[in-house]
């Protein structure tokens, strides 16, 4: 059965098991600093670090922000040697059960074969995609805004909840100013 357990930098195990596979799952500018990120981990009240287990075997984390009125998941991975083997999908069907209010995440624009894979796999478990253009402020200096589309889980509506939904996101995750 899955099952998320919120870690902290003291969780050495679980929380090098996650370090790494963030490392390997995403391309450095789509993740923040690790100093940062331990930071957060273990000081920011509304940001959540979790391990995803299938009963006590570790299959992957995932990070989401707690908005009060919606949900932002930052990263999601499983590990490589475990992937289709169902466990996103249920990761996402517990985790939207789980969460009381809508979930918005980000995805790369369809371009490439694995983005498109990815959108179909959110959209068979009831995200919509928002066709709005999106930029993922960098986490880094230097870095650059990445395009990307808003993914949604709920009762949101683009056209009404665009703007709020993205500024929140760049202000409390990404620590942009204006935009």
């Amino acid at each position: 059965m899955i099952r998320l357990q919120p870690i902290s930098t003291s969780d050495l195990q679980h929380y090098k098991f996650m370090e790494e596979l963030l490392i390997d799952s995403f391309p450095p500018e789509e993740y923040r600093q690790l100093e940062q990120l331990r930071e957060y981990t273990d000081r920011t009240g509304n940001f959540h670090n979790n391990i995803i287990f299938d009963d006590e075997l570790p299959v992957g984390f995932i990070t989401y922000w707690d908005f009060d009125s919606f949900y932002y998941v930052e990263h999601f991975a499983t590990n490589p040697a475990l992937r289709n083997g169902g466990y996103g999908k249920r990761t996402l069907e517990y985790l939207c059960n789980y969460l009381k209010h809508p979930i918005v995440l980000e995805v790369e624009r369809p371009v490439e074969e694995m983005a498109k894979r990815r959108i179909s796999f959110y959209q068979r478990q009831g995200f919509t995609l928002w066709k709005k253009d999106y930029y993922q402020p960098p986490y880094k200096p230097g870095d650059d805004f990445l395009p990307m589309y808003l993914m949604v889980h709920g009762e949101l509506d683009c056209e009404k909840d665009f703007e709020t939904i993205k500024r929140r996101i760049h202000k409390e995750v990404y620590g942009v100013k204006d935009n």
